[in-house]
């Protein structure tokens, strides 16, 4: 049996800070301190080359349990759909009338920060329902 892995989920992005920040407030994740000898990251990326400022950012879960999110700027546009996503847990437990409110809630709140619904997959006889979403940049998210 093989050992236990440590996760890093990396988004393709324009804006790596922006799309980071977007995501700390989605899953209540911070922005790590910056290396050391910098009192901030706007310092330290100034301290890059001009092609490599902002060129990368990242977010983790404060209590150390869920993966750290990595994100890189590439040079072209997201064009197709997400072969991987993200399903924000925010449902779990609850059902019908219970669950749709707490998905709406969420999505409510997602929306205020930029996100984008796309739909609502009701429930039928094997899933609960579930909100389509899209982040600043169009990756797409479940509310799950």
């Amino acid at each position: 049996m093989g050992s236990v892995k440590q996760v890093q989920i990396t988004f393709d992005c324009a804006e790596p800070e922006r799309v980071a920040r977007f995501w700390c407030e989605v899953l209540g994740y911070v922005v790590p301190p910056p290396p050391d000898g910098f009192a901030t990251w706007d310092e330290f990326n100034r301290s890059l080359p001009p092609e490599d400022r902002g060129s990368s950012f990242a977010c983790g879960d404060p209590t150390g349990v869920g993966p750290r999110l990595y994100f890189q700027r590439v040079p072209e546009d997201k064009v197709v759909k997400n072969r991987v996503h993200l399903d924000v847990r925010v449902g779990t437990g609850l059902v019908g009338d219970e669950r749709l409110a707490a998905l709406e809630a969420e999505c409510t709140r997602l929306v205020a920060l930029g996100a984008v619904r796309v739909q609502l997959l009701p429930a039928d006889e094997d899933n609960e329902s579930c909100i389509v979403m899209q982040d600043i940049e169009g990756n797409e998210f479940c509310l799950d």
